[in-house]
């Protein structure tokens, strides 16, 4: 299978899945949440050793495609910050500026978009309300529980639709 068309899909998350947000938390803890701050601090997240190692093994056999709750406004830093951590291109889902749903129903709406016309091999993704959804619709997960959950980001993903 040389075509990448032909390829099955390895759907990754950034956040606490390949960028380890632990030193811009801080910025959800305020009231109010400082969300130009902590988006504006993604470019330095270090990257996580064992998402980003899944990633380049899922490389050999998968199309990658990465699929965050970021917004789109965050784009160009997002494309910056997985090249310079060597990552595969691959397309990457964003959510619109003004999209405030959960991060659980976006996703999953993306998911079964790619999943008409792609097998999708494998998301793997730190957040659970997202991996229980995504196994509900017959998707295998990997769950990212390399880092500390944050119950500010848990907060944001589910409540606020922010991340």
């Amino acid at each position: 299978m040389t075509d990448a068309s032909k390829r099955p899909l390895a759907v990754f998350d950034l956040d606490n899945t390949l960028a380890d947000t632990g030193h811009r938390q801080h910025f959800l803890e305020s009231k109010p949440r400082d969300w130009d701050g902590f988006f504006a601090a993604a470019s330095a997240d270090p990257p996580i050793p064992e998402g980003i190692a899944l990633a380049l093994a899922q490389a050999e056999e998968c199309e990658v495609v990465y699929l965050t709750g970021r917004p789109e406004r965050c784009r160009t830093d997002t494309l910056e910050w997985l090249a310079a951590q060597g990552l595969p291109e691959g397309r990457v889902y964003m959510r619109r500026d003004t999209d405030r749903r959960p991060a659980r129903r976006t996703k999953l709406e993306i998911l079964r978009r790619l999943a008409r016309t792609r097998d999708i091999r494998v998301l793997v993704d730190d957040d659970e309300l997202v991996c229980e959804d995504a196994e509900r619709a017959g998707f295998a997960v990997v769950r990212a529980r390399w880092t500390a959950p944050s119950a500010a980001l848990k907060n944001a993903q589910e409540r606020e639709g922010r991340t």
